[in-house]
């Protein structure tokens, strides 16, 4: 095996090509109003929609399944306490295969869906293993694919077709030359256009007329919101970080003024009320030191000096795009945990129901952070002593600790910075991958190593590779980052609490595990898969890495979808499933 090392330069190079695709990502303008609107999240409790556990029926007399969807049945799996309805594909065996005694659950990697297993009928893992016996079915967590928020089954369907037309509109505008559609995020809405000149540049906004008592009221209520640190979804010390921010950018207006001291004063003392518990009295304290800013700063607008010209407009527009970058985080509110403790529970217990395997267990594959998961909870069950309810699984480039390799993923560290929470609340990695594609594809392919992250050289044919590029990829939420980011550090993967370490705890798992890795793979190199798989008892864990040292080699995805994976690596993952099946 050859450990794999990655060049200065083409670091330098893929931070160069990010900020392009971030910045090709604000001009969009030909398909910019095409955005989608989902329906008003759910009202009524989950319970309450029976209709949910109805599938998508590809049968003559009902023809409503979306078309991107290329399984059997499409079904929707309901969140307790959730507003999402989670899609998950169906792949029936054929009448003539082995029969199996337990389901297969495929779980996809981070800010992708279920195309990466199903890309073609000559190209579908999902496929091959339904054509093997196994029953299978693939989850698409919350915000990725066809997942969607909806309150009946009617919205679900509606939403389900717009996100599908949406996400063919990508692969049709690129082919024919076009800027690539703003890929569709099925999160209540899509990003709107102030929302996505935060990712590549500070803000400038627009100029709105004065109204102080509006102004009072934004601002106390952006002042409230941090207070309450975003439902969540910031610590004590990343709430300081954004306030800071925003005291920051009002303070630069009145930079070197005589109202400056006396904005300090009342700056100090919002910051001090921040942390502080909620509760009626600091609401109207935060209201009076807001009207005083705002104050303040009409005060200055009196004045003769020109550098209070449109100071007013300004802090109406500063306040404005500090509101949206706030209700972005808001919006993409989930992280690791979410998928590990409600996504992927929920989608066994759906599975189960529908196919009652007689020892209540399903099989499992994950790739990349699909298999990551897939630890976790084998560690998570063997700390809580509880039975995963899983027979075997099996790991496609994943682990909990990338420390000691030379993985690409390093470079997003800065993009989970809590500082940058404001500057880049999400990654939209469908929408800069779709940006990024002509300049990889096409004379003079100044972007084409770019495909290396994906798949090794000759491993996949143009046309799927388009595809998998195209509309394989979702937004990824900051949130999300920032937990995944832990991988990276000493003892590896964490919980959002920072104090329960997976790999500690794996250990303590009883179920077999079949862990593989590509000798090409920049995302997850060997090196991090054989953390991962020392720390399993020996006699339940089989390695195996796939790649040649002449060729063929093996990258990220090719594992799922490369030319020869039907010949060399579903064979392999087919032999451990059935040994522990039976």
């Amino acid at each position: 095996m050859c450990t794999l090392h990655f060049p200065v330069q083409m670091q330098s190079d893929i931070r160069t090509a990010l900020h392009v695709a971030f910045s090709s990502i604000g001009s969009l303008s030909p398909f910019r109003r095409s955005t989608l609107t989902l329906p008003p999240r759910c009202l009524r409790p989950a319970a309450s929609l029976g209709l949910l556990s109805r599938p998508f029926s590809t049968s003559a007399s009902l023809p409503d399944k979306p078309s991107i969807c290329t399984a059997d049945e499409l079904h929707y799996v309901s969140l307790p306490n959730s507003h999402w309805r989670l899609a998950l594909w169906r792949y029936h065996p054929p009448p003539q295969a082995t029969p199996r005694n337990h389901p297969l659950l495929l779980l996809s990697g981070v800010g992708t869906n279920a195309i990466g297993y199903d890309l073609s009928p000559e190209s579908s893992f999902a496929r091959y293993m339904s054509g093997q016996g196994f029953d299978t079915w693939i989850l698409e967590v919350r915000g990725a694919g066809l997942s969607v928020q909806g309150s009946n089954f009617k919205e679900i369907k509606e939403s389900a077709n717009a996100v599908s037309e949406q996400m063919e509109a990508v692969a049709k505008g690129v082919t024919n030359g076009m800027s690539p559609v703003q890929q569709p995020n099925n999160v209540s809405d899509t990003l709107s256009d102030s929302e996505i000149s935060h990712f590549g540049q500070d803000s400038i906004g627009i100029a709105t007329a004065w109204d102080e008592s509006k102004l009072v009221s934004k601002l106390t209520e952006i002042l409230m919101r941090l207070s309450e640190r975003l439902s969540g979804f910031l610590s004590d010390g990343q709430s300081r970080l954004i306030s800071a921010k925003l005291f920051d950018q009002i303070s630069n207006l009145l930079e070197g003024s005589e109202l400056s001291d006396r904005l300090e004063e009342v700056r100090a003392n919002l910051s001090n009320l921040l942390e502080k518990q909620q509760n009626s009295g600091i609401t109207s304290q935060i209201r009076d030191l807001s009207q005083r800013l705002v104050n303040i700063i009409e005060e200055g607008q009196r004045s003769v000096s020109p550098q209070f010209i449109d100071m007013q407009e300004r802090l109406s527009s500063t306040i404005e795009d500090f509101q949206k970058q706030l209700d972005l985080i808001v919006k993409y509110d989930w992280d690791f945990d979410h998928y590990l403790e409600e996504d992927v529970p929920a989608a066994m217990e759906y599975i189960r129901a529908h196919t009652k395997p007689k020892d209540g267990k399903l099989l499992a594959v994950g790739h990349s952070m699909g298999g990551i998961l897939l630890y976790a909870k084998l560690a998570r069950c063997g700390f809580e002593g509880r039975e995963p309810e899983l027979k075997a699984v099996v790991t496609l480039a994943s682990s909990l600790d990338y420390t000691s390799s030379s993985s690409t993923l390093k470079l997003l560290l800065p993009l989970a910075d809590p500082a940058q929470a404001l500057n880049v609340p999400v990654v939209p990695l469908g929408a800069m991958l779709a940006a990024a594609y002509p300049l990889s594809s096409r004379p003079p392919y100044v972007l084409a190593w770019l495909n290396n992250l994906i798949s090794a050289e000759d491993m996949m044919h143009p046309e799927l590779l388009k595809k998998l590029v195209l509309n394989n990829f979702c937004t990824i939420p900051a949130k999300l980052l920032l937990q995944l980011t832990s991988a990276f550090r000493e003892r590896g993967l964490c919980d959002r609490s920072g104090k329960f370490f997976f790999k500690d705890h794996l250990h303590k798992s009883n179920v077999p595990v079949l862990a593989i890795a590509g000798d090409q793979d920049l995302i997850c190199p060997p090196e991090a898969v054989e953390e991962t798989v020392k720390l399993l008892l020996r006699n339940l864990v089989t390695y195996k890495i796939f790649g040649e040292h002449q060729g063929p080699h093996y990258a990220h995805y090719d594992l799922v979808g490369g030319r020869l994976a039907v010949e060399q690596v579903y064979p392999c993952i087919i032999q451990f499933l059935s040994q522990h099946d039976d």
